[in-house]
C-alpha cells in the first residue's frame, strides 16, 4: 500500500499577528471566522473569504488589565451568537457579532493615483468579492502615471495595494523604453539612460520611539542613511495580515541621516515599519508597538515637602509612551516634570517645588501622552521638616557622631533621603567639610532623631562653637541652629521660687473651692432629692390616672393571604423561597395542574411519595445521617407539606405514623421531653400541619385582637419621646429598649390639611384632621405620626405614600417647609447636625407646663430605675388589649373548638392510654410543648405579627412582644416561679397575672378534652382545606426540592428499600424517576 503525504492547504500563512495566545474557528455561511485572543487582553474576530484571505480583524472584547487570554475559546453550545473567553480568575461571555450579515454587504472598489492622490476610478458591487474598475491606456499615458493603489472597502473590510505599471510613459515618448526598464528607478523620476539617474537606497537602522500609544505620535524620528538625496520618503507601517497598510509621507527630512515622521493613531498591537524612497524597495523592517494608554496603580512616596526635590516612583503599566508627568492643582498650579523614557514600570520623578499659604496641599498627578492627561494618582504637599537642634559627639575623634533632632511629621522620610554637611569655619576661613553618613532615623512621641556618623580625614581639634550644620532633603537645605543652654540655667535658678508660689497659692485656692464645692454639692444633692420625690409622685399618679384610648377604628385589618401566610411560616429564615412557591396571580390554571405541561418525573415522584410505607421509610433513612442537619429536617418538612397542601387527609396519616415512632424512640425514655424542640422532620411538620388547620381560626377569631394589641402598643410607645437614632422609647414594656435619659417635652396639637388625594379617591375622605405630635418629635417622626392618624381617620391610605408627603407650615399668609435638615439646623461642637424637631420651628405646644426633665441647660444626674414605672404604666395601659387577645386564642366560640387542636389532643390522650401513662402532667406537657413552647404556632405568630398582617415589624415592637409571649409561655407551664427582687423586670412584670392564666389554661385544656369529635369530622375538615388551598402552591419546586435530597443520598434510601419487605415495587419506581431526572439533566445541557 502506498503512503499517502500530507501537505498544507496554503503554504504561505493565512494570519500573521504579532502576539496570538488563542484561536478558535468555525464555519458560517460558508466562510471560515477565526476568533483570536492576544496575551495583551483582545480578542479578535477575522472572517475568511473563498481563497482563505482575512479581512481586518475586528475587536470584539478588550480586558482592561491587560492580561493574556487563556487558549481555549467556546462557543456558547445554546446561543451561538455568544463566545466565553476566561483569563486570570474570570469568565467572561461576550457577543461574536453578526457573522451572517456578510452576505448581504454591500462592496466598493477605489483606485487612485498613488503620486497625486487622485481617485481614477470608483465602483460599488453588491456582489461579494466581485468589484471591478477598468482603466484604458490613454488615461495611464496622458496622466503619466506608473503606480496605483486599489482599496476594497466593507463595513470592517478594508483591504489595499500598490501596483507598479510596467508600461513606462516618459520612455515610450522617446522611444527608449527598452533602456528604460533596464535603468528605471522609480515612477516618480523621469528615465535617464546615461544612469546619471541612478540614486543610492535607502538603509534605516533604527526608530525612536519603538513604543507608541494607540493615540499615535507626531515626533517619530528615523535614523538611516541617504535621506537628503531621496524624494517621495514613504513609511510603510503593516500590522495584522488582512488589514491596509499605511503608507505615511515623511514630515521633515531634518539631514541626511534623520528624518521625521507623523504616525497616526492606531489600535493595540506590533506593527512592521519600512522606508522606502524614490519608488524603491523597503528598507529592512522594524517592529513598531502600538499599547494602551498608560495607567497608574500605585505611588510611593505619596507625600513630599513644600521645597520639593523628592524622588517619587510610579507603578503601573505603559509608562514607556508618556510624553511627562504633570502636577496641577485647582488653583491653577501647573509644573511639567520629565517623562519616563524607556520605562515600561517603575517611572520616577522628582517633585517641583511649590508655595503653600497653610498646612497641607493636595495636587494631582496626572501623564501626558500627544496632548491628552491621564488622571493618575493624588500628591500630598506637606510643610518642609522643621529641624530643632543638633549634638555632636568628639570624644571618639576622628570618628564623630552627629543627632539631628526634628520634629515629628507626616512626611516619611527615609535615611538615604537625608544629606547631612558640617563646615569648620574658623577666623572666616573654612578649614574643612565633612558629609555625614545617616545610620538610622529613632521615633518618639515627641520629635525624631536623626543618627549620623563619619570618619574623619584631617586630624586636628574641632571646637564646638566654630562649625555650622547643614541638612539637605531634595531641593530643601537647612543650617540647624545649635540651642543656647544659658537660658536653661536661669530657668533652673527661679525654679524652687516659682514653686514654693505656686504651692502656696494652691493651698489658698484649694481650701476656698473646697468650701465652695461642698456648699455646691449640698444644695445639688437638696436638688437631686426633690426631683427623685417628683418623679416618683408623678410615676405613681400616671399610674393610678393614666389610660390608653386605644383606636377603635383602625380600618380594615390588613390580613395576609393564606400564600404569604403559609410561607412565611413554613419558611421564617429562608425568604428566599417565597417567590418560587407562589403561583402567577393572573393565571387560572396552575403550572402543577396543567395537563399540557405534565413532569412524567414529577407526576411518578409524586405518586411515589403517596406511598405511605416509602415516605415513612424516607423520611426515617434521612434522618439517620449525620450530615442531614436540623435546618435541611424543617426544609424537608416544609417541602413536603406544600407538595401534599392537597392531600391533608393523608400527610395526617403520616403524621400518626411518624409521632407513634417518636415516641418508640430509645433517646424519648423521659416522655416530657417529647415534641420540646424542633429537631425532627415530624416536629416540622406537626408545626407546618398546626398552620394549615389553624389559619381559618387565627384569621376569624384572634386576628382582629392580635392587630388591636400591636396598634396600642404603637400608640403607647408613640405617647412619649422615642429616639430616632436607638429607638428606644420612654413607654415601653421592655427594659432593654426603656429610654431613661428623657429631656423636656410637651404636646402639640396640629390641624392638619391634605391638599391633595389621588383622583376618585377623596369623595369621602377627611381631608382635615387633627394630630397630637410632641414638640421633641423629629419631623420624620411627625409625618409617621400624622400618617397612622389619617389611616385611622378614613381607614385607608388612598394610595399616599410617607416618602412622597411633605410637610408645610402655615402661619397666616406664610409658608415654611418642615425638614429634617435645613439650613437653619444646629450644628454641635463635634461637627454632627442636629435633627430638626417640631420645637424648632417654634410651633407653640398646648400647654405651658413641660414633661419629662424640670431643667433646661446641661444633662442631669439620671438613674436609669426610677423610670421601671414606665414599663408597669405601659402593661396598665395595654392590660385590657392583652387579656382580650389571650382569651380569643383559648376560647371556645359557639363551645366548639377548632378541630385541629381537638384532634390532636384525643390522639395524645389515647397514645397516652396505650402506653399506659398515668401522670396527667406528662399529657399536659406533650399538648404544650406542640401548642405553644417557643418555634411553635402560637408564640410563633404572636412573636411576628408579620407573619399574620401586611405590616412591618419595628425592632422595639419585637422587643414588646417578647415580653407578652413570654407571660403567654408561663401560663402553659406546670413550673412554679420563684421571683426574687433580682429577678428580669420582663418575668416580674405579668407575675401576679400568671396564676390567673394557668387556670384558665388548665380549665381551657379540660373544655376540649370533655368535648366530643367524630372521626368523620376530622375527615370532613381536612378534605375541605385540601380543596380550598388546591392550587394555591407550584407543587412542581417542592417536588424538585424533595428530589434534590433524595439524589443526595440515593444510594442510602436505596439500600434501605432493598431491606424492607414490601417495597420492592417503590424501589423500581426510584430508579425510573432517577433515570427520567438525570435524562432531564442531559437535556439541558444540549
Amino acid at each position: 500500500m502506498k503512503q499517502k503525504l500530507l501537505s498544507p492547504v496554503k503554504k504561505s500563512p493565512t494570519l500573521i499577528h504579532s502576539d496570538l495566545s488563542a484561536v478558535y474557528a468555525t464555519v458560517v455561511l460558508n466562510k471560515t471566522v477565526l476568533f483570536l485572543g492576544t496575551r495583551d487582553g483582545q480578542l479578535l474576530k477575522v472572517i475568511l473569504n473563498n481563497n482563505m484571505e482575512p479581512n481586518c480583524p475586528e475587536i470584539l472584547y478588550e480586558i482592561e488589565e491587560e492580561s493574556s487570554i487563556f487558549p481555549k475559546l467556546v462557543l456558547d453550545p445554546v446561543d451561538s451568537d455568544y463566545i466565553y473567553l476566561s483569563f486570570a480568575n474570570e469568565i467572561v461571555v461576550t457577543a461574536v457579532g453578526d457573522v451572517s450579515a456578510l452576505s448581504k454587504r454591500h462592496f466598493v472598489c477605489i483606485v487612485k493615483d498613488t503620486k497625486t492622490n487622485q481617485v481614477l476610478c470608483k465602483m460599488e458591487e453588491p456582489q461579494i468579492m466581485n468589484c471591478s474598475c477598468n482603466l484604458n491606456n490613454a488615461t495611464l499615458i496622458n496622466r503619466d502615471i506608473s503606480a496605483v493603489e486599489v482599496t476594497l472597502i466593507s463595513d470592517s473590510w478594508n483591504l489595499s495595494e500598490t501596483f507598479q505599471l510596467k508600461t513606462c510613459s516618459r520612455c515610450i515618448s522617446t522611444d527608449v523604453c527598452a533602456l528604460c526598464e533596464i535603468k528605471h528607478i522609480s515612477p516618480f523620476v523621469a528615465c535617464k539612460p546615461d544612469g546619471s539617474g541612478q540614486v543610492q537606497p535607502i538603509r534605516s537602522i533604527s526608530i525612536e520611539p519603538l513604543w507608541i500609544s494607540v493615540l499615535g505620535k507626531r515626533d517619530v524620528v528615523v535614523k538611516g542613511e541617504n535621506f537628503s538625496e531621496a524624494s517621495n520618503i514613504t513609511m510603510v507601517l503593516t500590522g495584522t495580515s488582512g488589514c491596509k497598510q499605511d503608507n505615511i509621507q515623511v514630515s521633515k527630512v531634518l539631514n541626511d541621516t534623520h528624518v521625521r515622521f507623523s504616525l497616526p493613531p492606531r489600535r493595540k498591537e506590533a506593527k512592521s515599519v519600512c522606508i522606502k524612497a524614490n519608488g524603491g524597495k523597503c528598507s529592512p523592517p522594524i517592529t513598531v508597538y502600538y499599547v494602551s494608554q498608560p495607567s497608574c496603580t500605585k505611588m510611593e512616596p505619596n507625600i513630599t515637602w513644600a521645597s520639593g526635590g523628592r524622588k517619587i516612583t510610579l507603578f503601573g503599566r505603559n509608562f514607556n509612551v508618556t510624553d511627562s508627568v504633570i502636577i496641577s492643582d485647582d488653583q491653577r498650579l501647573n509644573f511639567t516634570v520629565s517623562g519616563c523614557p524607556g520605562n515600561t514600570s517603575p517611572c520616577n520623578f522628582l517633585t517641583p517645588d511649590v508655595s503653600l499659604s497653610k498646612g497641607s496641599k493636595i495636587v494631582n498627578v496626572s501623564l501626558k501622552v500627544e496632548n491628552v492627561l491621564i488622571p493618575c494618582i493624588k500628591l500630598q504637599y506637606c510643610p518642609d521638616p522643621i529641624f530643632i537642634n543638633y549634638q555632636l559627639h568628639t570624644e571618639m575623634d576622628p570618628h564623630l557622631e552627629l543627632k539631628l533632632y526634628k520634629k515629628n511629621d507626616i512626611l516619611d522620610i527615609s535615611e538615604n533621603e537625608i544629606g547631612v554637611t558640617l563646615t569648620h569655619v574658623m577666623n572666616g576661613t573654612l578649614l574643612e567639610t565633612i558629609i555625614f553618613s545617616v545610620q538610622n532615623i529613632t521615633k518618639t512621641p515627641d520629635r525624631s532623631t536623626i543618627l549620623c556618623k563619619v570618619k574623619r580625614e584631617k586630624p586636628g581639634k574641632i571646637e564646638l562653637s566654630t562649625v555650622k550644620v547643614w541638612v539637605r532633603l531634595g531641593n530643601f537645605t537647612q543650617e540647624i541652629q545649635k540651642k543656647s543652654l544659658h537660658k536653661y540655667l536661669y530657668v533652673l535658678t527661679l525654679l524652687p521660687i516659682l514653686l514654693l508660689s505656686v504651692i502656696v497659692v494652691a493651698i489658698i485656692v484649694t481650701r476656698y473651692k473646697s468650701k465652695q464645692l461642698t456648699r455646691k454639692l449640698s444644695q445639688q444633692i437638696e436638688l437631686l432629692e426633690c426631683e427623685i420625690r417628683k418623679k416618683i409622685r408623678d410615676g405613681f399618679a400616671e399610674l393610678q390616672m393614666d389610660q390608653l384610648d386605644v383606636v377603635d377604628s383602625f380600618g380594615t385589618v390588613p390580613f395576609l393571604d393564606y400564600k404569604h401566610f403559609a410561607l412565611r411560616t413554613f419558611f421564617p429564615e429562608s425568604g428566599g423561597f417565597a417567590s418560587i412557591f407562589i403561583e402567577d396571580m393572573h393565571t387560572n390554571v396552575s403550572r402543577s395542574r396543567d395537563p399540557r405541561r405534565k413532569d412524567e418525573s414529577l407526576t411518578m415522584l409524586h405518586a411515589l411519595i403517596c406511598n405511605k410505607n416509602f415516605l415513612v421509610t424516607l423520611i426515617h433513612t434521612l434522618e439517620k445521617q449525620k450530615n442531614f442537619s436540623v435546618k435541611d429536617r424543617c426544609l424537608f418538612a416544609s417541602f413536603l407539606t406544600i407538595a401534599l397542601q392537597s392531600k391533608l387527609v393523608y400527610l395526617t396519616r403520616i403524621l400518626e405514623v411518624l409521632t407513634r415512632d417518636l415516641m418508640e424512640q430509645s433517646s424519648n425514655t423521659q416522655p416530657k421531653l417529647m415534641l420540646r424542640r424542633t429537631e425532627s422532620v415530624v416536629e416540622k411538620l406537626l408545626t407546618n400541619w398546626m398552620s394549615v388547620c389553624l389559619s381559618g381560626f387565627l384569621r376569624e377569631t384572634v386576628g382582629e385582637p392580635f392587630y388591636k394589641l400591636v396598634t396600642a402598643l404603637n400608640q403607647r410607645i408613640n405617647k412619649g419621646p422615642v429616639d430616632v437614632i436607638t429607638c428606644k422609647a420612654l413607654y415601653t414594656l421592655n427594659e432593654d429598649w426603656l429610654l431613661w435619659q428623657v429631656t423636656e417635652f410637651k404636646p402639640v396639637a396640629l390641624n392638619v390639611f391634605f391638599e391633595k388625594i389621588p383622583e376618585n379617591e377623596s369623595t369621602d375622605t377627611c381631608l382635615d384632621i387633627q394630630v397630637n405630635v410632641l414638640d421633641c418629635d423629629t419631623i420624620e417622626q411627625a409625618k409617621e405620626k400624622i400618617f397612622q392618624a389619617f389611616l385611622n381617620k378614613n381607614g385607608s391610605l388612598y394610595g399616599l405614600q410617607l416618602s412622597e408627603i411633605g410637610l408645610e407650615l402655615q402661619s397666616g399668609a406664610q409658608q415654611k417647609e418642615l425638614l429634617d435638615i435645613d439650613g437653619s439646623s444646629v450644628i454641635l461642637e463635634d461637627g454632627i447636625t442636629k435633627l430638626n424637631t417640631i420645637g424648632h420651628y417654634e410651633i407653640l405646644p398646648d400647654s405651658e407646663e413641660p414633661q419629662g426633665a424640670m431643667h433646661k441647660g446641661k444633662q442631669k444626674f439620671e438613674v436609669k430605675e426610677m423610670y421601671l414605672t414606665k414599663l408597669l404604666s405601659t402593661k396598665v395601659a395595654i392590660h385590657l388589649v392583652v387579656e382580650n387577645l389571650f382569651k380569643s386564642i383559648w376560647s371556645l366560640p359557639n363551645n366548639k373548638a377548632p378541630v385541629a387542636i381537638k384532634y390532636f389532643f384525643d390522639f395524645l390522650d389515647a397514645q397516652a392510654e396505650s402506653k399506659k401513662i398515668t401522670d396527667p402532667d406528662v399529657v399536659h406537657i406533650w399538648k404544650t410543648n406542640r401548642f405553644v413552647l417557643p418555634l411553635r404556632f402560637w408564640v410563633n405568630i404572636l412573636k411576628n405579627p408579620q407573619f399574620v398582617f401586611d405590616i412591618k415589624k419595628t425592632p422595639h415592637i419585637d422587643g414588646c412582644l417578647s415580653v407578652i409571649a413570654q407571660a403567654f409561655m408561663d401560663a402553659f407551664s406546670l413550673t412554679e416561679q420563684q421571683l426574687g427582687k433580682d429577678a428580669p423586670t420582663n418575668k416580674l412584670l405579668y407575675a401576679k397575672d400568671i396564676p390567673l392564666y394557668k387556670e384558665e389554661v388548665k380549665a381551657y385544656y379540660k373544655a376540649i378534652r370533655d368535648l366530643p369529635l367524630l372521626p368523620s369530622e376530622v375527615e370532613e375538615f381536612l378534605t375541605q382545606e385540601s380543596k380550598k388551598h388546591e392550587n394555591e402552591f407550584n407543587e412542581e419546586v417542592a417536588l424538585t426540592e424533595i428530589y434534590k435530597y433524595i439524589a443526595k443520598y440515593f444510594d442510602e434510601i436505596l439500600s434501605k428499600l432493598d431491606r424492607e419487605w414490601g417495597l420492592e415495587d417503590a424501589q423500581k419506581d426510584l430508579l425510573h424517576i432517577k433515570a427520567l431526572f438525570d435524562e432531564k439533566k442531559k437535556c439541558k445541557w444540549m
